[in-house]
Order: structure tokens, then C-alpha cells, then sequence
């Protein structure tokens, strides 16, 4: 994996939204990290954490009150942030695909399934009309729909939940993308039908050599998909590694924390662990570490300066002055 090309190269992101009072508030802050083609990266953090306008910010889909104010985004050597609405449209589909998180606002409801996956063929392949509808049940039949020629000719609102997002996901792998970006491609699924569009997602990353940009806030599906893992807090990239290291060795009080989260099956544990507070809101981030009024570990430091992205002894990074030398808890030279 190591000596695969990036796909997909993001530096200094950061993206901006206009509030009722036309004041400008920051939602991602100087986000780094990249993709390599064939690999899985997970996001993970609590909502509200960025990870969504990420993804949007990337797919410039950020409608009229956002916008991304600096940073770069390169997808397969290309910068997209300067391309024309016009050349964006040509790549959102094809080579770069996103499945959002709720299928049944993300499909127009007067348009039949065949009709709307047959568009993202018909925009960017040269294929005929026979052409197009023969792929498409193909593609039907590929993410595990029943009677994909009945399917073909319904309308979303005749499809369960599971269904709907097995079409997103022939919609989004219509045209074998470099690049697939799954926002919470479960939720609201049942156990059962999770399995199976996960397993649908990593069978095609294997088939195809895809990229895959998993945002999530499940642990476990991270564990099951993902081969690099970034943790996203308030906004900020507070720790990034593989995921066995993330998962066996966090680094940072947050990410500890997540992991903490997780329900299991020890015996003797009555209550579920949950960390105190909530995520501070876009335009009330603190002076210091924007973490600090939640965390056990919190130093005085932590409420003047907020630390930089350091890189650690195992490769991974952390945002956290316990691992600073010099400081209290950190590591001295």
C-alpha cells in the first residue's frame, strides 16, 4: 500500500459558512492528509466534529453560504479547487463519486431508479440508450437488488431503506470511480444490511483497485474496512495512523475516549462510558486546545495554545501537548 500513488491529496483545507449575520465561521481548519489508490481511510468523530464538510469541501458541494478560504485539494495530480463548476461536473460521478448519507434526499423522488443512475451514464460515457438501461440493471444485479429489471422502473419511495442505499451505491460505482467517498453509509441500517453494503464497498475496492474516504463514526466498522484512520475533532485533525496502531495504542485523551466508548460485553459493566461535554460549536472554538474542557488530562497550557500535528516514534501523529518534550507529561529529551 505504502508504494501506491496518491489519489488524493489534501493540504491545509480550510472551509468557511456564513452565518444569519453574514459573519464568516470556520467549520475545517487546516485539514491535512492524503489517499492512496486501493486503500481504505477511515474519518471518525463525534458529529460536528467537520467530518461531512470535508467530504463536501472536496466534492465542492458546499452550496452558496460555503466555502473552502485556503488550502489545496488534488485529486489524482489535479488541483480542483480552481477547476470551473463546468469541469467539476465532468469528475463528480466518473472518476471522483460520493454516497451521502440519506439515500431517500440524496434520490429525486419523481424520477424512476433507472432514469436517475442511466443520467450519470448518459452525462459522462458514450453509451446508447439500450446500452445504458442493459448497465444499469448490471449494475442492479452487481450491488445484491432483486428483480433489478422490475427495480429499474420504480420510483424510490417503493424502496426500503437498505435498497435505496444499494442504489446509491450503483449510482456512485456507475462509472468505476478512482475515488469513492462514503458518508455514513450505514446509518439507519439494521446490523444485517450494514454487513452487507460494507462488504459490497470492499469487494469493489478489491475488484476495482478504487480508493475508499469512509467517514464514520463506528469503531467498528473502521476495525472491519479501514486501512489508515484520521481522528477529526472540532473542526481539526487531532491524530492519524494505521488502524491496528490507532485502535491498540491511541495517543490522543479524545480518540482514548472513542475507543472507551465502544459498548462490549464485559461482565460486571452497568453503564456505558461516555465522554463528558459536548464538541464546541464552529465560531466558539477555544483560545487553546479545542479539546481541553473535556479532557482528564488537561494542563494549563492546553487552555492558552492549541499544539501542532506532531509525528510520533510509530509514524502516527498527534495533536496534544502530552506529547510535547518539555511540557508536563511529555516526554523530555
Amino acid at each position: 500500500m505504502n508504494g501506491q500513488p496518491s489519489v488524493l491529496e489534501v493540504k491545509g483545507l480550510t472551509t468557511q459558512f456564513s452565518n444569519r449575520k453574514n459573519r464568516s465561521v470556520t467549520v475545517v481548519d487546516g485539514v491535512d492528509f492524503h489517499v492512496k489508490k486501493g486503500e481504505t481511510l477511515g474519518i471518525v468523530g463525534e458529529s460536528g466534529c467537520g467530518k461531512s464538510v470535508t467530504s463536501l469541501s472536496i466534492m465542492r458541494l458546499l452550496g452558496k453560504n460555503g466555502k473552502v478560504t485556503s488550502g489545496s485539494v488534488r485529486f489524482e495530480g489535479q488541483e480542483t479547487l480552481t477547476l470551473t463548476e463546468q469541469e467539476m461536473r465532468k469528475l463528480r460521478g466518473n472518476r471522483l463519486a460520493m454516497i451521502f448519507q440519506e439515500p431517500m434526499t440524496s434520490l429525486n423522488p419523481v424520477l424512476t431508479i433507472g432514469r436517475q443512475i442511466g443520467e450519470v451514464l448518459q452525462l459522462h460515457t458514450s453509451l446508447g440508450q439500450e446500452e445504458r438501461k442493459r448497465r444499469v440493471i448490471e449494475l442492479l444485479t452487481l450491488v445484491g437488488i432483486p428483480r433489478a429489471a422490475d427495480v429499474y422502473r420504480e420510483h424510490p419511495h417503493r424502496l426500503s431503506g437498505g435498497m435505496r442505499q444499494r442504489v446509491m451505491i450503483a449510482m456512485a460505482m456507475a462509472c468505476q470511480p478512482q475515488l469513492l467517498i462514503a458518508d455514513e453509509p450505514t446509518t439507519a441500517l439494521d446490523v444485517t444490511i450494514q454487513a452487507q453494503m460494507l462488504g459490497l464497498i470492499r469487494d469493489m475496492r478489491d475488484n476495482t483497485g478504487m480508493a475508499v474516504m469512509l467517514i464514520t463514526h463506528d469503531l467498528g466498522v473502521v476495525a472491519e474496512m479501514c486501512d489508515r484512520v484520521l481522528v477529526m475533532y472540532a473542526g481539526q485533525v487531532i491524530e492519524s495512523a494505521d488502524v491496528r496502531t490507532l485502535l491498540r495504542n491511541p495517543k490522543h485523551p479524545y480518540t482514548m475516549g472513542l475507543i472507551r466508548s465502544v459498548p462490549h460485553q464485559a461482565k460486571g459493566v452497568k453503564w456505558l462510558y461516555a465522554i463528558p461535554g459536548n464538541v464546541p460549536s464552529p465560531g466558539e472554538w477555544p483560545q487553546g486546545c479545542r479539546f481541553a474542557a473535556r479532557c482528564s488530562e488537561a494542563m494549563p497550557i492546553c487552555q492558552e495554545q492549541c499544539p501542532s500535528l506532531m509525528k510520533m516514534e510509530d509514524g502516527s501523529e498527534c495533536r496534544c501537548w502530552l506529547h510535547v518534550p518539555g511540557t508536563e507529561g511529555g516526554e523530555r529529551p
